[in-house]
């Protein structure tokens, strides 16, 4: 299952987010830095509202939503490439996941302290960002002197990795990340292999007061944030509010929605942020469904028709023969099964198949 990290400042919400999103208490939120010292981890379900019509369509109660991991890593302070605070523990949690949820305060609070003073998640942002390129443009430095001897050598891997560091050294010392640089589609398989922290895909979540959700693209703290990683990071933000949903957390599901109401939304924004971090992930959903159960399955996007029968199970990648498909959209609309097949929207796919969002899948296999 591929992890997705939250990480931020000390005191910016991370751990109160992390319970929101798990519906748990296991991070310790408190009001000093580094109440989160061993990463905390939980399972997310992923909000899907196709579930529901599909076990109605299928005829069963049983549905079992996609999920991906979240990692509550410790929150960091400026030095932290080179030790300061828990920075190295910090980077090595980080290394560790497959993309990073910064969470940026965009809240006053004078009960809630903040470490760097004033409420600015722009500079926030740019702290955390400078303390993952120095550790970035640290482990490049190392690896060219080793691309250098085999370069010499002649070795035509260690040419193409020097060039590649080469290349990426004055990019990140200009302060930019480096899934950020202008790279061939082999160059970026390269980089992969560096574990390069800034390569990682990243998504912010700015974490508003309870008063300011109904609002909150008018927050002048989340303005600045879109407007910063829209141009610096090309990447997306989610506005949230960690403290209403830490809230919810003991409530059932009809007083939370009737909770969220009286404030005048539908949604404190964490099943935005799941549903994001998922996309974020490069992943997407098929589903299965019969009279047992209707499963969401993920994959990655561009998967074909093998691989992804692969995840149900191994014997139904290696006896692969076709795909039974029809798109969700179209089941939906249509009511079942039967009336998709009158209406030519039920397909038999084969090898060569790539799955879209949404398809909807019955596997012919023989081992």
């Amino acid at each position: 299952m591929l992890k997705a990290g939250i990480v931020g400042l000390p005191n910016v919400g991370k751990s109160t987010l992390f319970n929101a999103l798990t519906r748990s208490r296991k991070a310790e939120a408190a009001n000093y830095p580094f109440c989160t010292i061993d990463p905390n981890v939980g399972v997310v379900t992923v909000p899907d509202d196709r579930l529901e019509p599909l076990s109605k369509i299928s005829k069963t109660s049983v549905t079992v939503p996609a999920a991906i991991e979240f990692v509550d890593i410790a929150g960091l302070v400026a030095g932290a490439s080179k030790g300061e605070g828990l920075g190295n523990q910090f980077l090595a949690n980080i290394r560790e996941v497959d993309a990073v949820v910064q969470v940026v305060r965009c809240f006053e609070d004078p009960d809630v302290v903040h470490t760097m003073g004033g409420i600015d998640p722009v500079r926030d942002i740019e702290v955390i960002t400078t303390e993952l390129v120095l550790a970035d443009l640290d482990a490049v430095a190392k690896r060219i002197e080793k691309a250098q001897k085999k370069a010499r050598g002649g070795d035509k891997e260690g040419i193409a990795e020097l060039a590649l560091l080469e290349k990426l050294q004055p990019h990140l010392n200009a302060g930019k990340t480096a899934n950020l640089l202008p790279a061939t589609p082999e160059e970026t398989a390269l980089m992969k292999l560096f574990q390069l922290l800034t390569a990682k895909p990243v998504l912010f979540a700015c974490n508003v007061a309870e008063s300011d959700l109904a609002t909150a693209e008018q927050n002048p703290f989340v303005r600045k944030v879109a407007d910063y990683v829209a141009h610096h990071h090309d990447a997306a933000y989610v506005p949230i509010s960690a403290k209403i949903e830490a809230e919810l957390i003991d409530l059932p599901p009809d007083e939370a929605k009737a909770f969220l109401r009286d404030l005048g939304v539908e949604d404190s924004g964490v099943s935005s942020l799941i549903r994001a971090t998922y996309d974020l992930l490069g992943l997407q959903t098929y589903f299965t469904a019969g009279e047992k159960e209707v499963r969401a399955w993920t994959i990655k996007k561009g998967w074909k028709a093998p691989q992804a029968a692969g995840v149900i199970h191994t014997d139904f990648e290696r006896g692969f023969i076709k795909a039974e498909i029809v798109s969700y959209a179209d089941l939906a609309r249509l009511g079942s099964v039967a009336a998709a097949r009158e209406a030519g929207k039920y397909r038999l796919e084969g090898k060569d198949y790539v799955f879209q969002e949404g398809d909807v899948a019955l596997f012919r296999f023989n081992v």
